[in-house]
């Protein structure tokens, strides 16, 4: 289940795809940003409990410990410890609401321009230790992790503006082909299966924009893959929003009208349970 489909781009193919990706996402939303007052900022975002400016922190402190890195495994050393991120997020938090907007701006940009900078042999070659993973990750992996967080935290900013928010559907594209190759391993940390009571469940996942169809198993682990047989419950849905619905922002106010479920084993809120965000 958790294999490459035929379709799923290469290692550098995906790498290329996620960087494109992150400077577009970056150009929009550093464009909104840009005008948001002091209201703006302080609105209740798509994360829990988290105004806006908190947001921008979070994704511009990210940025920061990315880029360093980044830029540490390029030049031959090692990636900065947890005293360099302590360091990091304290100065962030310490920052006001605007000052943490306009940090974002500058942050961002310094760890896109940076990912689009490196030459097809750095795209190929390099692999960086994150600290987590039993491996170094390649830079499909690696920056396909700052896409994901990067699309997702930027819904929650503008859903604060916009209930019908969502993610663009050239970011849910490349999200499915993160979460079906490299990124496999998340959707692990991110279910909450424990809700099921030990039953196993498998979901026939029909995607639009794009058209795909995936097979969603739930069981001990969560595990994303190519369509599967016999299905217990077939979910509908625009891709956007079942990337969303595996990253918990899928709430009823934010579920669009062409998302259905049907099967007898699971429910769509039961669904939202098991995939309750971070």
């Amino acid at each position: 289940m958790t294999a490459p489909s035929a379709r799923t781009p290469t290692v550098t193919g995906l790498a290329d795809s996620a960087i494109a990706a992150l400077r577009s996402h970056h150009e929009d939303l550093a464009a909104r940003v840009r005008g948001f007052d002091d209201d703006d900022l302080a609105r209740e975002s798509g994360a829990s409990e988290w105004p806006v400016a908190q947001v921008l922190s979070h994704l511009g402190g990210g940025a920061e410990i990315t880029l360093a890195g980044l830029q540490a495994t390029a030049a031959g050393g090692e990636r900065p410890g947890r005293d360099f991120n302590g360091a990091v997020w304290d100065r962030w938090n310490a920052m006001t609401p605007q000052e943490q907007a306009e940090e974002f701006l500058a942050a961002n940009e310094a760890l896109v321009s940076a990912f689009a900078n490196l030459d097809s042999s750095a795209r190929r070659d390099i692999r960086i230790d994150l600290g987590f993973l039993p491996f170094p990750a390649d830079l499909a992996l690696f920056s396909g992790m700052r896409l994901n967080e990067a699309a997702l935290h930027g819904w929650d900013v503008r859903v604060a503006f916009d209930t019908d928010a969502a993610l663009p559907a050239s970011e849910a594209a490349i999200a499915l082909d993160l979460l079906t190759g490299p990124l496999s391993f998340l959707l692990g940390f991110q279910a909450k299966t424990d809700i099921l009571d030990g039953r196993q469940v498998t979901v026939r996942v029909v995607t639009t924009n794009p058209d795909r169809v995936h097979g969603l198993i739930l069981r001990d682990k969560a595990e994303l893959g190519d369509e599967t047989e016999n299905a217990d419950a077939v979910l509908t849905t625009p891709a956007e929003a079942f990337v969303r619905l595996l990253a918990g922002r899928l709430g009823p106010a934010h579920t669009p009208d062409a998302v259905t479920l049907t099967g007898d084993s699971v429910t769509l809120d039961q669904l939202r349970t098991v995939f309750p965000g971070y």
